[in-house]
């Protein structure tokens, strides 16, 4: 497949996207920029500060009056651009609230955005208007603590709360499994009729795919369980034993999705550790 880099590419009636130019293992081909409105626009997740995508999105505005830029959380794959757009065209940035830190260890995904700063931060439930039509924030914490997604028209911007190819990087400290797993049951319990990820496809069975994400992790859980049921195991045995087969590539993401389980089942008493070794409890 041709990823289409640097075109806009019309999804439905006010709505449209623009693929950035960084691809990788943990954003499939690039950072899915959205342009929603027809004669006022917002941009949601502007991506990464590259010059060839920054000019694509000022083409795909075409002159025409941007009410916001929204980012969904500030990882440096969704909100860098949102700086030099913002002196381009004048709009606000509007969205998630700041939050730059480090994990434990090294990050397997894209590091914090330190240089994000939003004119106007959206709690869950606040509305702004683009184009005459609602747009709401709706938090989802749990792969960032301050990840928002933004519903409009139907449709549900989800960043990296849902994905469209993969499941979600999960990393304590920040990213927290019991968040993530409320987060996503809110958004089995809304009627959303289609899902626009950052990275991968358009989900259009929402309800579906969101209860399948929900029983994957659940039985990840599980497995984790009877691994360290059998006896203690360092997170690097987990790994290795829940994931055969794994791409090197993804094993420190893998490793950070099984530390928020065990820090997760820690909190409820199901198991312990001691040292670098957990154990069931």
């Amino acid at each position: 497949m041709d990823a289409p880099y640097a075109k806009l590419e019309q999804l439905e009636p006010g709505i449209g996207r623009v693929l950035a130019h960084n691809p990788s293992a943990f954003t499939y081909y690039g950072t899915q920029t959205y342009l929603i409105g027809e004669r006022e626009l917002a941009v949601i997740d502007p991506g990464p500060d590259l010059p060839e995508h920054l000019d694509a999105l000022e083409t795909a505005i075409a002159g025409r009056p941007v009410a916001a830029i929204m980012c969904t959380h500030t990882h440096r794959d969704h909100s860098p651009a949102a700086r030099p757009l913002a002196q381009a065209t004048g709009a606000p940035i509007v969205g998630c609230a700041p939050l730059a830190l480090e994990t434990v260890g090294p990050r397997a995904d894209a590091s914090f955005d330190g240089d994000y700063a939003a004119d106007r931060v959206l709690a869950d439930g606040e509305v702004i208007e683009v184009d005459g039509k609602p747009v709401a924030a709706v938090a989802t914490p749990g792969h960032t603590s301050n990840h928002l997604c933004f519903a409009y028209e139907g449709a549900l911007f989800t960043g990296d709360h849902v994905m469209g190819w993969s499941t979600t990087v999960v990393v304590p400290p920040d990213g927290d499994m019991a968040a993530y797993m409320q987060s996503l049951d809110r958004l089995r319990h809304r009627d959303d009729r289609i899902y626009y990820p950052a990275h991968g496809p358009p989900v259009t069975n929402p309800g579906q795919y969101v209860r399948h994400l929900i029983g994957h992790r659940m039985q990840r859980e599980k497995q984790i369980l009877k691994i360290v049921g059998e006896q203690p195991r360092p997170i690097p045995d987990i790994v290795a034993s829940a994931y055969p087969g794994l791409d090197p590539r993804l094993v420190v993401a893998a490793g950070g999705s099984v530390f928020a389980h065990l820090v997760d089942l820690e909190r409820r008493g199901l198991v312990e550790r001691d040292g670098e070794s957990w154990t069931a409890v």
